[in-house]
């Protein structure tokens, strides 16, 4: 749960939810309810449940173990960005995935798709990838918690660049990250429209088979100013680009 200075603490409930209902919050939300934030019964919060809209709220009870909200009036509000981009980002090292991951849901990413590349610090096995989307998955919860998103963009299974290649995003523009090029972004995203594909590599960059393969399918290379931007840095600073071709800042 996040507290913001626009209101009340939002919280997300992961099941549909309606006016008039009783929910009982999951444990970790209870707890920061009711030993972090001290709240009492009667206090008001926003619930949502990521399918779009957010309801007024009031905590009806606070019990040692569980917190039941009451749910009342929904409203349909949506803050969603003008443009929705897919971020096809190379797995990078924890800190910095964490960091990309939470700023693209700030800036308003549609969805993300890690990819494990040639060139990528970090190496997982299937049991490890998927647990880390489940982290990336909660990161992505209470990012939206905090910024007052009321959708919850996707975090996609992670797959290698190859199978991505294989089965891409087909959506219009699609744009690879490069310092290789002197296309620049916003030259590339002059005629963007409502969807757009950016991808980024890891801490070394896509390897130039893993280039090759992105091009083959379709993208387009560009750069970002004339300097090169660390991989953590790079997605916000292309989607807050984009943002602004669009017209929303």
């Amino acid at each position: 749960m996040q507290h913001t200075p626009y209101g009340p603490p939002r919280e997300y409930v992961a099941a549909r939810l309606d006016s008039g209902a009783s929910v009982e919050l999951d444990e970790s939300a209870a707890h920061h309810v009711a030993r972090v934030l001290r709240m009492q019964a009667g206090d008001a919060l926003v619930l949502f449940d990521g399918t779009g809209g957010e309801y007024e709220a009031s905590i009806a009870s606070i019990g040692r173990r569980a917190v039941r909200v009451a749910v009342g009036a929904h409203h349909a509000v949506e803050r969603e960005a003008l443009l929705a981009v897919r971020v096809v980002q190379g797995v990078s090292a924890a800190d910095r995935m964490d960091y990309t991951v939470q700023k693209a849901v700030e800036l308003g990413a549609f969805a993300i798709q890690p990819v494990l590349c040639e060139r990528s610090v970090v190496r997982l096995d299937a049991s490890r990838a998927s647990s880390r989307v489940e982290h990336w998955r909660r990161i992505v919860i209470a990012t939206c918690e905090q910024c007052g998103r009321n959708r919850l963009p996707e975090v996609r299974p992670v797959v290698r660049v190859a199978d991505y290649c294989a089965n891409p995003d087909l959506v219009a523009p699609r744009l690879l990250l490069s310092p290789e090029t002197r296309l620049r972004l916003g030259e590339a995203a002059a005629e963007v429209r409502d969807t757009a594909v950016i991808a980024i590599g890891p801490e070394a960059g896509f390897s130039p088979a893993e280039e090759a393969l992105f091009l083959k399918t379709g993208f387009v290379q560009v750069r970002l100013g004339t300097r090169i931007l660390r991989t953590e840095t790079a997605a916000p600073a292309a989607l807050a680009a984009l943002l602004a071709l669009r017209g929303e800042f």
